[in-house]
């Protein structure tokens, strides 16, 4: 039985039904995470951001603040995901050429990873993005959204290649 145990999937149960994981034996370790994705946009809607003149306002902080509130609720928006206490996100949200560059990182102490905050944090931000810039550009595309780095837990440190290494 301990060699099906092991081939099982973490949030399925012997009957086969989703379940969460039971994560109250593992040692609690000090995990970080950090995300990133961008949003390709209109040089319309990038002359707007950067001078800061769309009818709803700074675009770039609006989406850093609902990042930084979407990881904290991460736990109620993802199924079988554990809720934590995060001990830390930060979200930047920066203008580079006709993209929105989204970075986020997560950390907390605890006995499971933060990744779903990090990138809960930065998928939040984009659709920020869209719903802010909507009325100058329907053309927006949200993509790369991904873990660039994990630190903590039983699988160690996790650096995600860069573009060039891939």
């Amino acid at each position: 039985m301990m060699a099906e145990d092991t081939n099982r999937l973490s949030h399925i149960d012997a009957r086969g039904k989703a379940r969460m994981v039971d994560v109250a034996d593992k040692p609690e370790t000090d995990r970080l995470a950090r995300a990133e994705g961008r949003v390709r946009i209109s040089e319309a809607l990038a002359q707007q951001i950067r001078e800061n003149t769309l009818s709803k306002g700074d675009l770039l902080a609006v989406a850093r603040i609902a990042g930084i509130q979407a990881a904290k609720q991460t736990g109620s928006l993802i199924p079988l995901c554990h809720p934590l206490s995060l001990d830390h996100v930060d979200v930047e949200a920066s203008l580079e050429g006709n993209c929105v560059m989204l970075r986020a990182s997560a950390r907390a102490r605890g006995r499971t990873g933060v990744e779903m905050e990090a990138l809960t944090a930065v998928s939040v931000a984009a659709l920020t993005v869209v719903d802010m810039g909507k009325a100058v550009d329907k053309t927006m595309v949200i993509e790369g959204i991904r873990v660039i780095e994990k630190r903590g837990g039983r699988s160690g440190h996790y650096l995600a290649p860069t573009p060039e290494e891939q």
